[in-house]
């Protein structure tokens, strides 16, 4: 299986809650087993990313020039050269979903920047790579979105086009706000754990598989993790790990091909959410090669 990963992803960010170095630790992990293919991805180009946002946002990041309030609606502390690091990470999503679209599943140790909006940037998302890799594949897409944010950037998006359905599914009382209408939105209470939360979520696939996507993108966020510092689901490991088999076990079955992007972990300890993530790809590809196997067997 593909999953792509750039060193660049890790950013110095002095203070901030946002661990970036899990993506590195995520990837030393996976590296140490041979199923996995890591490829370096290459940066989106500015017009791929005018497919989702606006030419005037986007001259405002190429030329750094953000204003102090768009800065601080984006909570990452702006700087030149941080543009090329997001385009490179939705690069990396943008390509992710062209070989799940070939090869029916393949990951990104990255992505998920799910509150953009076309005209600008909100937590810690200036780019959102997700409506960039969908509008560059044109194809029927879903978005399974279970980080523990809702992914308003997308939504809002995504909003008028009938061939993208969108779906979040996260903790109500919660960033961001304003949360704009997926296509369908299950939103939980505080302290929702396991056994509520995969009942939510079998409820609500079958209505997102039924859309007759030709991509899906599965925005597994480890932010619904018992103890993340921004959020307050209260799902174990075990729980994270059912639901990956579920998501993955639906769409697969569906014979529909799926695109992974990490999204939100932001728990205290980083080894928790590298643990979260690593088991997300495990579970994907442990899952492709189950469904491959009586095609193979003879």
């Amino acid at each position: 299986m593909r999953l792509f990963y750039s060193p660049q992803y890790e950013l110095s960010l002095p203070g901030h809650v946002w661990p970036t170095a899990k993506y590195r630790l995520a990837i030393e992990r996976l590296a140490q087993r041979s199923a996995f293919v890591i490829e370096e991805p290459a940066a989106a180009s500015w017009e791929d990313l005018a497919l989702v946002h606006t030419r005037e946002y986007l001259h405002k990041l190429r030329l750094n020039t953000l204003t102090a309030n768009e800065i601080a609606t984006l909570e990452v502390p702006w700087r030149p050269g941080l543009a090329d690091r997001f385009r490179l990470m939705v690069g990396g999503t943008c390509q992710t979903a062209a070989a799940a679209l070939a090869d029916g599943a393949a990951a990104h140790v990255g992505g998920g920047l799910h509150h953009a909006f076309a005209n600008h940037g909100e937590g810690f998302c200036p780019l959102n790579d997700i409506a960039v890799a969908i509008r560059s594949s044109a194809r029927r897409a879903a978005v399974i979105d279970c980080d523990v944010h809702h992914g308003n950037g997308t939504a809002m998006i995504f909003e008028r086009d009938p061939e993208v359905f969108t779906f979040s599914i996260h903790q109500q009382h919660n960033y961001p706000l304003f949360k704009p209408r997926s296509d369908l939105d299950v939103g939980l209470e505080d302290g929702t754990g396991d056994q509520e939360y995969l009942a939510a979520l079998a409820g609500a696939l079958p209505t997102v598989l039924a859309h007759g996507p030709e991509l899906v993108v599965y925005v597994a966020g480890a932010d619904p993790y018992e103890g993340d510092a921004l959020g307050g689901l209260k799902l174990t490991k075990a729980g994270l790990a059912a639901r990956d088999r579920m998501v993955i076990g639906a769409v697969c079955d569906a014979g529909i091909p799926i695109a992974v992007v990490l999204a939100g972990g932001y728990a205290p300890d980083i080894t928790d959410i590298v643990d979260i993530h690593v088991a997300t790809i495990e579970a994907l590809d442990a899952i492709v090669n189950a469904r491959r196997e009586p095609d193979g067997g003879g």
